[in-house]
């Protein structure tokens, strides 16, 4: 693969978003790789626990608005959306799930953090949805990730302000599980992949299929037109 690095070890698996040059920003190749990596996972049946980290200093800075290739009809885009397939392949992931956050974790990338089981991330990790900023909504299923997570209240703070928030706030809101120095992300990842992967593998899966299903199947049906709303409200 090209823009996403996996490395198993035993019955955890690690996933690198690969393009350090461009801080791990989404272009269309990492978005179709990372889709389709999670897909396969389908038929993993030795990985118990996926964690997602990003090459270099960055997990990631978000859609890469530099690659621009948004198709110049809306009925094309609509129909070509791989951004939001992307979230879900997260959702419908059996294993269980951490995001090691570091650096900046922004739009799309906050996202995918959202859409995993655990969330763990550095003292200086600073995460926010720009999205606002850029005159457009928040779209690929991340706001009701991001209302799950941390309430009504604490969302609207995050996507309407649309600020970059510390690591230190977002633990204190519940969006992050757990905050660890700079030099101790890895471990601190591995070591909670590895008590969860210390568990039996099938009721593990089962539970998590259960809670996601009674927390996110009546979002589906709310949200499904947030790609639609973001084609009708962005300028030509």
């Amino acid at each position: 693969m090209e823009f996403i690095k996996i490395i198993k070890e035993e019955n955890i698996c690690w996933v690198y978003l690969n393009r350090p040059d461009s801080m791990n920003a989404l272009n269309e190749g990492l978005l179709q790789e990372l889709t389709d990596f999670n897909n396969s996972l389908k038929s993993d049946y030795d990985s118990k626990v996926i964690i997602y980290t990003g090459e270099g200093k960055n997990f990631s800075a978000g859609a890469d608005i530099k690659e621009n290739t948004l198709p110049e009809s809306k009925l094309e885009a609509w129909r070509s959306n791989i951004g939001k397939p992307a979230v879900m392949s997260f959702l419908e992931i059996n294993q269980i799930t951490i995001s090691a956050i570091h650096g900046y974790c922004l739009g799309g990338a906050a996202c995918f953090a959202s859409a995993c089981d655990f969330r763990i991330a550095t003292e200086d990790a600073l995460l926010g949805y720009p999205e606002i900023n850029l005159g457009m909504n928040l779209n690929w299923f991340g706001l009701p990730l991001a209302v799950r997570l941390v309430g009504p209240a604490k969302a609207k703070k995050l996507v309407i302000g649309g600020e970059q928030e510390t690591a230190s706030k977002l633990l204190e809101w519940g969006f992050y599980d757990e905050v660890c120095k700079n030099s101790h992300l890895l471990d601190g990842a591995k070591r909670m992949a590895e008590f969860y992967a210390s568990k039996s593998a099938l009721p593990a899966q089962m539970i998590k299929k259960s809670i996601n299903a009674i927390s996110y199947n009546s979002d589906l049906s709310a949200m499904h037109m947030d790609y639609d709303q973001f084609l009708l409200t962005r300028e030509k």
